[in-house]
């Protein structure tokens, strides 16, 4: 099954989230992005692909143990930026170092329970909100991202996500998301 490692923000934010990508389709250039939907608004922490089932009851004892050793952090959605000209996401502020620890804590868990994970790189805290299959000028809304800034709230949980890719060839179809797995933070549970 292809699985990733993620922080989900709540309900709450992801409201918040809502009525900002609101605003962001109503710019111009918008229809040439495709616009990520709020089941596929969450903050991953390791992207581990396809996992064999025999490897789940491993990596579930050792994604709980990087839960158990990390203490739940602030963090609140926050601006924006993009990736190239094809990807444009929101930030985070608040916890980033212990996000940042806990993103490095999972990739590690995930490598030593036997999970093929792809080269090691430094950790960006990002939320996609949308992409375009060419190059776009991302400007207009990365200006409009700028001054978007999210309530805290407390992070006390790491997911792990199932991730079902469209396959109809509808256009517009998203992925779709199962948590499979959630540990709570430090002594959040």
């Amino acid at each position: 099954m292809r699985l990733f490692a993620a922080v989900l923000p709540p309900e709450e934010q992801q409201t918040e989230l809502a009525h900002a990508v609101d605003r962001l389709v109503r710019l111009p250039g918008a229809e040439r992005l495709r616009w990520t939907s709020r089941p596929g608004w969450h903050f991953t922490l390791a992207f581990m692909g396809e996992v064999d089932e025999e490897l789940l009851p491993d990596l579930h004892a050792r994604l709980g143990r990087a839960a158990r050793r990390t203490d739940p952090f602030p963090l609140r959605l926050h601006g924006g930026g993009h990736f190239g000209r094809r990807a444009l996401w929101v930030g985070a502020a608040g916890g980033i170092d212990t996000l940042r620890l806990l993103a490095e804590r999972v990739d590690a868990a995930a490598r030593r329970a036997g999970v093929a994970m792809d080269e090691h790189r430094r950790y960006q805290a990002h939320l996609t909100v949308a992409r375009a299959r060419h190059d776009t000028d991302l400007r207009p809304f990365l200006a409009e991202l700028d001054r978007f800034e999210g309530r805290r709230w407390q992070v006390a949980e790491l997911a792990l996500v199932r991730s079902r890719l469209p396959g109809s060839g509808v256009p517009g179809e998203q992925p779709r998301y199962e948590t499979v797995g959630a540990w709570p933070l430090g002594g959040a549970g």
